[in-house]
């Protein structure tokens, strides 16, 4: 019997992470439509004035380091819940000084 809530409460606490991963699930979706607005954004911009634009890459930067937050917690591969449960992830790469074209 003892054994049995043991095991209710981790159903419990499975079911608990699960709410919580499809809630992110929404919020990873936005995010790929953000991301892609951005991007979609950037190349326009790079088209008409040649140049990109720097602001656009940080926020880029940014919301790509937050997305691969999400993933990692959805897929139990983390246990910290993302931003707005705790802080914004710090950038982990900072972008190429250079941007190349074949």
């Amino acid at each position: 019997m003892e054994a049995m809530k043991g095991n209710e409460k981790s159903r419990k606490s499975v079911a608990i992470r699960f709410v919580y991963a499809l809630f992110f699930l929404l919020v990873f979706e936005l995010l790929k439509m953000i991301l892609q607005v951005t991007t979609l954004f950037q190349y326009v911009h790079l088209l008409i004035t040649k140049k990109h634009s720097e602001p656009v890459r940080e926020f880029s930067n940014k919301l790509a380091t937050y997305a691969y937050k999400v993933m990692r917690y959805i897929t139990l591969n983390d246990n910290d819940r993302p931003f707005p449960f705790s802080s914004l992830p710090i950038v982990m790469e900072e972008g190429e000084n250079n941007i190349a074209f074949p």
